[in-house]
């Protein structure tokens, strides 16, 4: 059977070591399996466009070779060194691909996900070399720049196949997926064809409504038929808005305007000091891992500590939507509390770092 690289680098990246992925940029597990599942056929469709350049398969060839062991791309993310791992695969991507299309790549996956582009950007650098590192291992000894190019040149279907269709329709413009040619722009036509739907549909609805009027204008009874049918119309486009537009709102779902007091803004704060303490705390599952915990929770209670001190400077109405915020995750947070507790062995200090962090949510959600 063929090789399909999208599949092999995805065997790699085993739900673990997603999970500390997660763990290492502060991410809620979902999302960073949903920006992975996007970077790695992006990624992938970036390298086959710099192989395609003068020169580009023999830089590509240097990068793969250069990575490692992919054993050793495991090692770090539990060795604490991440952000060095980090910054070399930040700078080797920006080599390959040049700054423009390396923050295209990082704001569109960042899109689709519900990400910022800081946290994009270093996602990248983290997969770029694992990616690579599984190039040049599946090759083995074989490999060398001409392969290289043409390995990549015959992946073309399977990386258009492997890209969501929101994320093809983002980087459409962007130049990174002409090496996939049609099969780009079938995936790209696939990702429109629901909001092509939807337009028109409300069209279509528009013009029954437009054809009611008229015909029952000479009537004093057309408001009978009008004011129906233009609630059918109004009720119709609000179902067939385009997927995309409510990909985008449903980003801030649940985090109500945007707080800012002091330069902070506090929503956001909450929000992603509340996903890095679930995805902290459903970590620890042995006396090592609740040791290694330790740090992480403590900034999170930092975080926490900055937005209490901040409360007194909101509106009722404002310490409302953070009690809002907080209230329903408090009995998901409770039982993992409970669980960490429970570890045999957990350090001393834990318990006095969990009952802190209980007062510190309390108090928000008060």
């Amino acid at each position: 059977m063929a090789t399909n690289l999208v599949s092999v680098v995805m065997q790699f990246l085993t739900p673990d070591m997603i999970g500390r992925i997660a763990a290492v940029l502060g991410l809620d597990r979902n999302t960073a399996q949903t920006a992975i599942t996007s970077a790695v056929p992006a990624l992938l469709a970036g390298f086959s466009g710099a192989a395609a350049q003068p020169g580009g398969a023999q830089k590509l060839f240097d990068a793969a070779t250069q990575t490692g062991p992919l054993e050793g791309f495991a090692r770090m993310l539990g060795s604490g060194n991440q952000s060095s791992l980090i910054e070399s695969g930040t700078q080797m991507l920006s080599s390959l691909l040049g700054s423009r299309d390396q923050n295209a790549l990082a704001g569109a996956i960042g899109r689709v996900a519900g990400m910022g582009q800081g946290s994009t950007g270093s996602l990248l650098g983290m997969l770029a070399p694992a990616v690579l590192g599984t190039i040049a291992q599946q090759q083995g000894t074989r490999l060398d720049p001409s392969r290289l190019a043409g390995l990549l040149a015959s992946q073309k279907d399977n990386i258009a196949a492997a890209m969501p269709p929101q994320l093809s329709n983002l980087l459409a413009g962007t130049g990174l997926l002409d090496s996939l040619g049609g099969a780009a722009r079938t995936a790209t036509a696939a990702g429109s064809e629901a909001a092509r739907a939807s337009a028109s549909a409300a069209r279509s609805v528009g013009d029954t409504t437009r054809r009611v009027a008229a015909a029952s204008a000479p009537s004093y009874n057309w408001l009978y038929w009008l004011i129906p049918a233009a609630a059918i119309a109004a009720l119709l486009l609000y179902l067939a808005r385009p997927v995309e537009q409510v990909a985008q709102q449903g980003g801030t779902v649940g985090l109500g305007q945007s707080t800012m007091v002091g330069g902070l803004d506090v929503n956001k704060q909450v929000s992603d000091s509340l996903t890095s303490l679930r995805t902290t705390l459903a970590g620890v599952t042995d006396t090592a891992a609740a040791q290694a915990a330790l740090p992480k929770l403590r900034e999170v209670a930092a975080q926490f500590d900055k937005v209490n001190g901040l409360s007194g400077q909101l509106s009722a109405d404002q310490r409302k939507a953070l009690a809002a915020q907080v209230n329903p995750a408090m009995p998901t947070l409770n039982q993992l509390f409970d669980k960490v507790l429970a570890v045999p062995g957990a350090p001393e200090e834990l318990k006095p770092t969990v009952d802190a962090l209980k007062a510190k949510l309390n108090a928000l959600a008060a």
